[in-house]
């Protein structure tokens, strides 16, 4: 893995913004509210301000802590593998992340159907995703035995 620290802030930006995403967005409406701008529920600028307000969270926690865990061993026994899981998670949450900025435009109902049961699926899928390749990282940085 090329970049773990991105990886894993990534993560752990998508893991909030995928579980509690509505409430990510009422946040970003409340704030755009309080600042005289009137909004809709779940719109896209409540959206995009909700996830500024996450992104501000998670680096503040990051800047505090000095890295944001697991920290495992580049060396250590399911470190890669972990990190691919996280990166595929991300990609899958990304996904479901980037549709509701873009899905006010599918005009036909059928595509729009399809392409949200897929990415509702993405985002229950990348949350396996993550607790999988947490807990290999995890598992890399514990001691490793030998082989005789």
């Amino acid at each position: 893995m090329k970049y773990p620290n991105v990886n894993i802030f990534a993560a752990w930006f998508f893991m909030p913004q995928t579980i509690f995403m509505g409430w990510v967005a009422a946040a970003g409406g409340m704030l755009l509210n309080v600042l005289g701008v009137a909004t809709i529920e779940g719109d896209i600028p409540s959206r995009a301000v909700g996830a500024l307000l996450l992104l501000a969270g998670v680096f503040t926690v990051w800047y505090m802590m000095r890295g944001l865990p697991p920290q495992g061993k580049q060396g250590g026994n399911g470190y890669a593998f972990g990190h691919r899981m996280t990166l595929v998670g991300n990609v899958l949450a990304a996904c479901l992340f980037v549709f509701h900025f873009f899905a006010l435009q599918i005009s036909d109902y059928n595509t729009h159907l399809v392409l949200d049961k897929f990415t509702t699926m993405f985002g229950y899928l990348c949350m396996g995703f993550f607790a999988v390749g947490f807990s290999f990282i995890y598992q890399s940085s514990m001691p490793q035995e030998e082989n005789s």
